[in-house]
């Protein structure tokens, strides 16, 4: 038929042909819940990629893997396998399922009563699916239809991914778009005899999709087998890799997790280094501003660098800056004119904040303990937090938890860390809060200690959100430590005991 022939058009040429070269970026996701369970590891996949240059932009592109493959093949086994075996902790598993289109009511009724063909080309939203896909690879947030395969219809409700290091995109229809798959930079067919597919399908959709066994016989024999014979099967010569038997194959998974890790490993060793070295000689950004170095501040840094400080010394005098950091940040948010009555009956031309409200996050752990004194400035003020830690293994920086107000893209976000080293968690915070559709010049970073090198990570990355701190120190050393700097100031706080390399900042290269 013309509409057969025009899905089969859709397909790529042959294994051969030439293909225009690719360049690659960096994403990460938010599912419901936002976390993977494997045997080995927990992998939180809520808020955005660690690592950004001095633009603001990802160090390079998600290294997505397309699964194709009949239906009830393993592709979302095959897909678990993979996750688990690669370790990362930034992985999106993004299904084709979700994105059927909306049924009409004709279309409706013939799927009430097994009538209508689910694995044809056309039943998908290639269009959304490759929009999604782009938008994911380029580090920007996207909305997921979720799909009810027991009233044939889109819910309501979509949930938000946010891109990864490795995006897992699997369906039936994974490689029968030519726009398709040129995102895709691992082509993996999943083959499965069809007699164990059925089988497959037939527990699925009778246990998990309230379908009689009636139905699901007579789908398969109609549509089911023969688009996979049209429309599936020949996709396999477009494959990189094909994986024989499934999730069984488990020599073929080692391999795919093998290349995946040579690819992820190209930029990791350059991170660090590129953020260190960027805009050396750069004068400081005309967005940050250092509370005035008086003597009674200088005081304080001198008592809370000094290593011989008690503890209650030091938390006394930290959070002294602390309210000292905040008075200072509040007198840069907007204000307008505002004439009031006093009580003796004469007008008063002062000044009131022209914005919503302010809600206040921190960047745990070291970050919550600025709550306080925002507090008490700031009355009822909201606050969301957001937890950031290095991975011992990798030195990356991974957002763990988040908990932000549902409207805070109203506000102006005051974001509290209490040292900045490298940038790097800041930088990430940053995107986390953009993301969430706050206004990059309503965003201020405040922090008691910087380095001259997170300043300009964060400022060139972000050149409208305001930077605000005590203190700026000319340098970091090797283990990206702020010299002459005032030591881990979690553990100083908190009167844990650090590792003897963990850096200046709160876990490592974390701010």
């Amino acid at each position: 038929s013309s509409s057969s022939a025009e899905s089969l058009d859709r397909l790529y040429p042959a294994v051969g042909s030439s293909k225009p070269p690719r360049k690659r970026t960096t994403s990460q996701c938010k599912s419901e819940p936002p976390l993977l369970r494997t045997s080995k590891r927990t992998i939180y996949t809520a808020g955005r990629p660690p690592w950004y240059n001095e633009h603001g932009t990802q160090s390079k592109e998600a290294f997505v893997i397309g699964l194709g493959g009949g239906s009830a093949s393993g592709k979302t086994t095959v897909a678990t396998m993979i996750i688990e075996a690669l370790d990362v902790p930034w992985v999106v598993l993004l299904s084709m399922d979700s994105f059927y289109k909306v049924l009409t009511k004709q279309q409706q009724e013939q799927a009430a009563s097994n009538d209508f063909n689910f694995d044809h080309p056309d039943a998908f939203d290639f269009d959304l699916i490759i929009a999604t896909l782009k938008k994911l690879k380029q580090g920007k947030s996207v909305k997921i239809p979720i799909y009810d395969f027991t009233t044939h219809s889109r819910k309501k409700e979509w949930k938000t991914l946010y891109g990864a290091n490795v995006i897992i995109f699997e369906g039936i229809m994974a490689f029968a778009d030519k726009e398709l798959l040129k995102l895709l930079d691992l082509k993996i067919f999943v083959d499965t005899d069809s007699d164990i597919r059925l089988v497959r399908r037939l527990r699925r959709d009778i246990s998990e999709r309230g379908r009689d066994i009636e139905g699901v016989i007579k789908q398969y024999n109609k549509f089911v087998k023969p688009a996979f014979d049209q429309y599936i099967q020949p996709t396999m010569r477009l494959a990189d890799i094909v994986v024989p038997r499934g999730s069984g194959n488990t020599v073929a998974i080692d391999l795919i997790v093998q290349h995946v890790h040579s690819q992820l490993e190209e930029v990791r060793a350059a991170r660090g280094a590129a953020l260190a070295s960027a805009h050396q000689c750069h004068p400081l950004p005309q967005t940050l501003s250092v509370l005035k170095s008086t003597p009674q501040v200088r005081g304080m840094h001198t008592i809370i660098r000094n290593k011989e400080t008690s503890r209650d010394e030091f938390i006394f005098y930290s959070k002294r800056l602390m309210r000292l950091l905040i008075e200072h940040a509040l007198s840069l948010l907007p204000f307008q004119s505002c004439t009031v009555q006093t009580p003796q009956g004469h007008d008063y031309e002062g000044r009131t904040y022209s914005g919503k409200q302010i809600t206040g996050v921190s960047i745990l752990r070291a970050g919550e303990t600025m709550e306080p004194a925002l507090r008490a400035v700031c009355k009822d003020v909201r606050i969301g937090t957001i937890l950031i830690q290095t991975n011992c293994n990798t030195g990356e920086p991974e957002l763990h938890y988040l908990r932000l107000p549902k409207d805070i893209s109203e506000d102006h976000v005051i974001l509290m860390d209490c040292t900045v080293s490298t940038g790097a968690a800041a930088m990430m915070a940053v995107r986390v809060l953009l993301d969430h559709d706050v206004p990059e010049d309503k965003i201020f970073l405040l922090s008691l200690l910087m380095a001259e090198m997170g300043v300009h990570s964060v400022a060139y990355a972000f050149p409208r959100v305001k930077i605000i701190t005590t203190a700026v120190d000319k340098k970091v050393n090797d283990l990206f430590r702020i010299i002459p700097g005032i030591g881990n100031f979690g553990d100083r706080y908190f009167g844990t005991d650090a590792p003897p390399d963990w850096s200046d900042d709160e876990d490592a290269l974390s701010t």
